[in-house]
């Protein structure tokens, strides 16, 4: 969950959309804190167990080619002083191809992991981010913090909207 967590520090740095309550001299602040919401937004837990399953056939293959590279090094090494210079450089050729696929797939594999974490963490964060939007209109907030970025020195726990979202959250899902 922390690349989550780590991925919507970002999104909710700020929500800055609108002025505020035109009356009040002073502008509404707000704060949320997006580590709480994320690990507590309904669907993270089933997006994160996703994510793990997903990840787990992403080791195993790896894990597999990594033990076909191991079988043919060992190989190699207990018979190379037996094979001709032609055979030698035709299997030290032949493990290079192997290990050049294998980083090749871990290439692509984290690529895949990142689309799919982008994929199933999305729609949570576009409906938190839609809440804080509703929620920051309904109370007239100029301004929604977050409290996770570190930003924040001090603020009135009053001000702090973090269970009003989970809570909307909560109600809303399906």
């Amino acid at each position: 969950m922390n690349r989550f967590v780590v991925g919507m520090v970002g999104v909710l740095a700020f929500v800055l959309t609108g002025a505020g309550n035109a009356d009040a001299q002073t502008p509404r602040l707000g704060y949320i804190n997006s580590q709480v919401i994320m690990a507590e937004a309904p669907g993270t837990s089933e997006a994160q167990v996703a994510f793990e399953q997903d990840m787990a056939r992403y080791r195993t293959e790896l894990e597999r080619i990594e033990t076909e590279l191991d079988t043919m090094s060992a190989s190699f090494e207990r018979q190379q002083s037996t094979l001709s210079p032609a055979a030698r450089e035709e299997r030290q050729q032949a493990i290079q191809q192997k290990f050049m696929e294998y980083q090749q797939r871990q290439t692509d594999l984290e690529e895949e992991a990142q689309q799919r974490q982008a994929e199933l963490v999305s729609p949570i964060m576009e409906r938190v981010s839609q809440v804080i939007e509703e929620i920051r209109q309904e109370g007239g907030y100029a301004m929604i913090l977050d409290a996770a970025t570190g930003a924040m020195i001090t603020a009135d726990p009053a001000l702090d909207l973090t269970e009003q979202v989970l809570e909307r959250l909560r109600t809303d899902s399906p």
